[in-house]
């Protein structure tokens, strides 16, 4: 199920929210735990894609929402190594918004995107 589509099941505020022309997570079985994870990230650092809203602490909620998503759903799997993976990803994207370094959030996404892949 996609990430839109789980957030509708969902109900609530963020199943309002849901963008009508929200993007397809994309293929892998990480996929949908990137896009919760990315969304979460856009949520928190600019605007989503998947979710749209013009309400600041709504997109701050529904990034905090989306990053316990994408985590629980590695959990599930049980792929610990995955979950440190994301978690240390979630820490350096803070660490580098923080220190107004763009540059080196979009690396730590690179590098995190690629372990997951090499993980498939």
């Amino acid at each position: 199920m996609s990430l839109a589509a789980t957030l509708r099941a969902e109900g609530g505020l963020l199943a309002a929210a849901v963008a009508p022309d929200a993007p397809d997570d994309g293929d892998g079985p990480y996929a949908a735990v990137l896009a919760a994870i990315r969304e979460g990230y856009e949520l928190h650092y600019g605007s989503g894609s998947v979710i749209r809203t013009e309400d600041r602490d709504l997109a701050l909620l529904a990034g905090d929402r989306l990053y316990a998503l994408g985590l629980a759903l590695l959990a599930e799997r049980g792929d610990l190594r995955a979950v440190a993976v994301l978690a240390d990803l979630i820490s350096e994207c803070a660490a580098a918004h923080a220190e107004q370094d763009p540059g080196r959030a979009d690396a730590a996404w690179r590098r995190a995107t690629s372990a997951l892949r090499g993980a498939d």
